[in-house]
């Protein structure tokens, strides 16, 4: 009997552990009032949503001066405190170039396949990303995004989102990815870029 009890109570300890290294860390880069709003928006959309398919990163940094970004600390502005869908939607966006990098090589083949599906794309903002390069890990990024959107939200939600970024940034990754979604799925899938559930090693990442 005291081993059944040893053996639990080793167990329950692991899974505390694990907790405790699963921790979502978000600090404030200037500690202003919208930052502080914004990371409670952020803490309360995460218990709302079941997002750890999409979750590579659980370090993320607020700050209201700058635009979102991917690293080296995902970093979310304040202007979307009055958008809860758009702030799940960036989450997702910049947690995905996390993925990209993770799977380089996977990524770098994927868009060599976009670069001959799309031979020309626009290289700046704000129909394309920083350059011609960007574009294409962008059409990437974005499909993914919208893959997210659907899972969380729903089609007619997501697609709404996307007509939003499509007149905001990267108007014509956002088209693009609207107009041949199965195209550029397939190449996605070929290539082992759709997220899966994270396994427990997985999980542990910060």
């Amino acid at each position: 009997m005291r081993k059944v009890i040893s053996i639990v109570l080793f167990a329950l300890f692991l899974g505390i552990s694990v907790y405790a290294q699963d921790e979502i860390k978000i600090s404030l880069k200037n500690g202003s009032e919208g930052e502080q709003k914004t990371k409670e928006q952020l803490q309360r959309l995460l218990k709302t949503y079941d997002l750890s398919k999409w979750m590579m990163t659980k370090t993320f940094e607020i700050d209201e001066k700058a635009l979102p970004h991917s690293h080296p600390i995902l970093t979310f502005s304040t202007r979307y405190l009055k958008d809860d869908e758009l702030l799940v939607s960036i989450f997702i966006h910049e947690q995905m170039h996390w993925l990209m990098l993770e799977k380089a090589e996977q990524s770098i083949n994927a868009t060599r396949e976009f670069r001959e599906m799309f031979p020309k794309v626009p290289a700046s903002l704000p129909e394309g990303a920083r350059s011609e390069e960007s574009t294409y890990l962008h059409i990437a990024v974005v499909y993914l995004e919208y893959r997210g959107n659907k899972e969380v939200f729903g089609e007619l939600k997501a697609k709404q989102i996307m007509d939003f970024w499509a007149t905001d940034h990267y108007t014509w990754i956002y088209k693009t990815v609207l107009e041949r979604t199965r195209d550029i799925g397939n190449i996605m899938s070929k290539h082992n870029l759709i997220p899966a559930l994270p396994t427990k090693s997985a999980a542990k990442k910060t």
